[in-house]
């Protein structure tokens, strides 16, 4: 067996009036929409910093600053490809990937099907090897208020 790593991510972004919400690559019909200086996925940017934090390769905000003009309004979808781009550039590739939403709305449970695909689709990897849960904070907290959204990521990645 070769040399496995595991990579563990977390990101949170505001919601705010204004502007679209893109959550694993897809976008969902909602009144807010996060904001951020790329599209804010904020599900797709814990995933690559759990990708990143395995290979040990520092994190998004390292690789695709908020200060670089072209990552402004950027598709995550592109970050989410170059990030597997550089832990292949040290060998490795992904084995799966488990990963959370902390929201109260929108709903995410009829969107999770879409998004596993997005994802796996944009990784070239097997649908089977991403999973996507969404929980809400119970009305408690930032999430809880509806303020923002956070999503957390641990993956597997194999050399």
């Amino acid at each position: 067996m070769g040399k496995i790593r595991v990579g563990f991510g977390f990101d949170v972004h505001r919601l705010v009036e204004g502007r679209e919400l893109w959550l694993g690559g897809i976008r969902l019909e909602h009144s807010l929409g996060l904001w951020g200086h790329s599209d804010a996925d904020v599900l797709i940017h814990a995933i690559c910093d759990a990708l990143l934090g395995a290979a040990n390769m520092r994190d998004i905000g390292y690789h695709f600053p908020d200060t670089g003009e072209e990552y402004r309004n950027i598709d995550s979808k592109i970050l989410l490809r170059k990030t597997v781009e550089l832990i292949a550039s040290k060998g490795y590739r992904i084995g799966n990937i488990d990963a959370t939403v902390c929201a109260e709305r929108p709903k995410l449970k009829p969107h999770i099907p879409a998004i596993q695909a997005c994802l796996a689709e944009v990784m070239a990897i097997d649908a089977d090897d991403v999973s996507v849960k969404a929980t809400t904070t119970e009305k408690l907290g930032f999430t809880g208020r509806e303020e923002g959204i956070s999503a957390y990521a641990t993956v597997l990645i194999e050399r």
